[in-house]
């Protein structure tokens, strides 16, 4: 896993061109942890140092993946940490990389590696220019075509052998293969096939599964990236016995990383298991008493608790370890305890709420719960005309002339009709017709009006 700047080909060192990619900083290093592979944090750069003081003349160079090697700087060139500089390969040709580390850091380096100053013998030959970066760049977008390529050769000579990854030279001259395998593979008949291919020289190198895991990268089950493509350098062996002392499941889903082994952080935090585990009687797996025998179920390393329960019972019961030791010493000597007891939960103690309020702002979390919404009373749908009850049965249709009923309190008196019942009738009939209705009456008048004229 890396930044866009990395997987472009260009990386960090592409600052040396006048240009800083995005998420890096401009001494080389990569903020978000993915650009440079086994980053190491120059905590000297900030330092002046001596006035007598002679700098060291060895770098440390990156490449792809995790690999990285120590060079000779005999020109005394300037270099800062994220630099692209042309280099001496193993082989003819020149290599391309990018400058990992300067200074007195070296010299750690080469300690922690068991590698003496006197054994790196090649040398950096100059900064990399623009021609140089441009051959580069050329080079590793071959990379993914050939990789395809040498896999269907491989499948046509029938090898059992998975290539993962391939690592162009900076001169593109020359390119590394690497590829997992469970045993010895005769490849010579695929060198000469991917040489005619490719026109251009083929190294074949064997790698397992761990290594194949930190030059690929990923995503773990923690969310974050591998250790291994990150910062982990040295690959210790992992046993199923680091998950047993931890109290985990034997799930191979769930214990195996990427790379389909036993994961590498199972050995994190086992020096604390094993400490722990110093205190808790291993060899108690039961109790006998006069209700019957109790079996143990779960320990709790770090608070040092033991639940026995007995059979066809629902609930636990929670035992210290100088409880668990004092039964065993009587069960040793033949005696039983009368029962394993239930101890009584504590009683919670109501604290009293402070006397002062809350005037800075702070809101409590549980401000929307305590919070009494208050529902919006929805008005009730008016059944139009035809409707029918959930009985399937019609509403009857209320008459128009029905009287609606005042807002007044009080009793609503009957109008006179005086006689003249069709007339009001009619008066409340128009009154309730639609406007445009009247226009519509309106203009066929006016229309007959000016036909009799």
């Amino acid at each position: 896993m890396g930044c866009g700047s990395c997987s472009s080909g260009g990386g960090c060192g592409s600052q040396s061109l006048g240009t800083v990619p995005a998420g890096c900083n401009n001494n080389g290093t990569c903020m978000t942890s993915g650009c440079n592979k086994l980053d190491i944090y120059d905590w000297l750069v900030d330092m002046d140092l001596p006035s007598n003081y002679k700098p060291f003349d060895i770098v440390e160079v990156r490449f792809k993946g995790s690999r990285k090697e120590f060079f000779i700087n005999t020109d005394n060139i300037y270099l800062e940490m994220g630099e692209m500089v042309v280099v001496e390969p193993n082989t003819g040709g020149y290599d391309i990389g990018h400058v990992s580390l300067t200074g007195e850091l070296v010299r750690l380096q080469l300690k922690k590696n068991n590698v003496k100053p006197e054994d790196v013998l090649k040398k950096v030959y100059r900064k990399a220019n623009e021609n140089d970066v441009a051959k580069y760049n050329l080079a590793k977008e071959l990379e993914w075509e050939t990789m395809h390529r040498a896999r269907n050769l491989a499948l046509e000579l029938g090898l059992s052998m998975k290539i993962s990854d391939v690592d162009y030279q900076g001169d593109k001259t020359k390119a590394t293969f690497y590829y997992t395998a469970e045993g010895r593979v005769d490849f010579r008949e695929l060198i000469k096939r991917m040489a005619e291919a490719f026109r251009i020289r083929i190294e074949m190198r064997q790698i397992g599964m761990r290594q194949e895991a930190s030059r690929l990268g990923g995503i773990g089950s923690c969310g974050r990236e591998l250790c291994c493509s990150t910062w982990l350098t040295d690959f210790k062996t992992v046993s199923t016995s680091a998950a047993r002392y931890q109290n985990l499941s034997l799930n191979t889903l769930k214990l195996a990383g990427q790379c389909g082994k036993l994961k590498c952080c199972l050995n994190y935090e086992l020096d604390s298991y094993m400490d722990a585990l110093k205190d808790i009687p291993n060899n108690v797996d039961r109790i006998e008493t006069h209700s019957g025998v109790a079996y143990l179920q779960k320990t709790d390393i770090f608070k040092k608790t033991m639940w026995f329960t007995y059979p066809h019972a629902e609930s636990w019961i929670p035992l210290s370890v100088e409880q668990v030791r004092e039964f065993a010493e009587m069960n040793s000597q033949g005696k039983k305890p009368q029962e394993l007891f239930i101890p009584e939960k504590e009683e919670t103690v109501n604290v009293p709420n402070p006397d002062y309020e809350n005037v800075v702002g702070q809101d409590s979390l549980t401000r929307l719960d305590d919070r009494n919404r208050k529902k919006k009373k929805r008005k009730p749908k008016r059944n139009p005309e035809g409707a029918q009850n959930p009985n399937g049965e019609k509403q009857p249709q209320k008459p128009r002339n029905e009287q609606r009923p005042s807002n007044n309190n009080g009793p609503q008196k009957p109008k006179e009709n005086n006689g003249n019942s069709n007339s009001s009738d009619e008066a409340t009939q128009n009154r309730r017709r639609p406007q445009n209705r009247n226009r519509k009456n309106n203009n066929n008048r006016n229309k007959d009006n000016n036909s009799e004229g």
